[in-house]
């Protein structure tokens, strides 16, 4: 990742140019009432040229300025190597690959986080379903015989618009692979993987049924020192942020962290997650805000498997009672309003 203050500063100018912009942008999607499900239209692209864009940037910029009806990208088998952005007046995209390990977006940026992005989403209401968005810089990883001095941040995907949801999706590299910069965001059945803080930003978000991969055992430095699976940036107790983990599993290679704190009142909670002996036994870092540690939010319930036991933890880990973490770990925490449901 970039340093704390150049991330926090980028993420209060993107907050700062949403709101000063919300005017302009659609608020709702126009859905059908009898069936929600349904589209206003479908654009597909195809690789071979069969369908009516040969690139996913090229369909996305069809897209009318303003747009307010749900419109599909359907993107056929094949590895698209491209570098994506949605823009902010280019919501209710709903993005539908064939399948997640055949349907693919390549790209291999890492000269800084901001710009690194294979896949970036300014846009609310986007919604992608079975694709992989993967960031190759890193991959394959530095050779054993290398200090790792090669590594750099390299994001898959960099998702910034509000209500945004992803379905059977796959994110892949190594350090900072999915940016959950802001907003309330939905990750069921995905697939993410990378080892050094590859879950990090500012989302509100729930991520559900997902299969969280370390590969911090590919790292070559500094004596193999463990990864990071979140660095969540919480900057109040006032603010609704925090990443929630729910009926996911945890595995893979090497050692690794829970989370560490990318801001004074970091907030992530693993709730009935499945966890293998990677994770460390205290599970957590306070990073930057060592002393600052009662702010953070970092909690445990109903976890299994060997890298679930807590009774090494950091003394600070919170015990959450139960009318806590149903707060946090309900659909409510993202979704009052019913905006999954109105997606298709």
């Amino acid at each position: 990742m970039a340093s704390t203050h150049q991330l926090f500063l980028f993420l209060f100018i993107s907050a700062t140019i949403l709101i000063l912009s919300g005017s302009s942008r659609a608020s709702d999607c126009k859905i059908n009432a009898a069936d929600p499900s349904k589209v206003a239209y479908t654009i597909t692209v195809d690789t071979s040229g069969s369908g009516n864009f040969v690139k996913i940037q090229d369909a996305i910029d069809s897209i009318p300025s303003g747009n307010d009806q749900w419109i599909r990208i359907f993107v056929n088998s094949g590895t698209y190597v491209e570098k994506i952005l949605v823009p902010e007046d280019k919501p209710c995209i709903l993005l539908q690959g064939a399948s997640s390990r055949s349907t693919r977006i390549f790209w291999q940026a890492h000269h800084m986080t901001n710009t690194s992005a294979t896949f970036t989403s300014w846009a609310e209401n986007l919604v992608a379903k079975d694709i992989t968005f993967q960031n190759g810089y890193n991959r394959p990883v530095i050779s054993a015989n290398s200090d790792d001095r090669n590594r750099r941040q390299a994001v898959a995907a960099e998702i910034i618009g509000d209500k945004s949801a992803f379905y059977r999706c796959g994110f892949i590299g190594l350090q900072d692979t999915l940016w959950d910069v802001q907003g309330r965001h939905y990750f069921k059945e995905c697939y993410i993987e990378g080892a050094v803080d590859f879950i990090f930003g500012n989302g509100q978000t729930i991520y559900e049924k997902c299969y969280l991969n370390v590969s911090a055992g590919n790292l070559r430095y500094s004596n193999d020192l463990p990864g990071f699976v979140t660095a969540q940036g919480r900057f109040s107790a006032d603010e609704p942020t925090g990443f929630v983990f729910n009926m996911c599993a945890l595995s893979g290679t090497g050692l690794v962290y829970l989370g560490r704190a990318y801001g004074p009142y970091s907030r992530v909670i693993f709730h009935n997650t499945a966890m293998s002996g990677i994770v460390v036994p205290e599970g957590w870092d306070a990073w930057n805000y060592k002393g600052q540690e009662d702010r953070f939010t970092y909690a445990e319930a109903n976890c299994r498997g060997p890298g679930s036991i807590t009774s090494n933890r950091v003394a600070w880990e919170k015990k959450l009672s139960r009318s806590e973490l149903r707060a946090l770990t309900s659909l409510s925490f993202i979704d009052q309003e019913g905006w999954l449901s109105k997606q298709p």
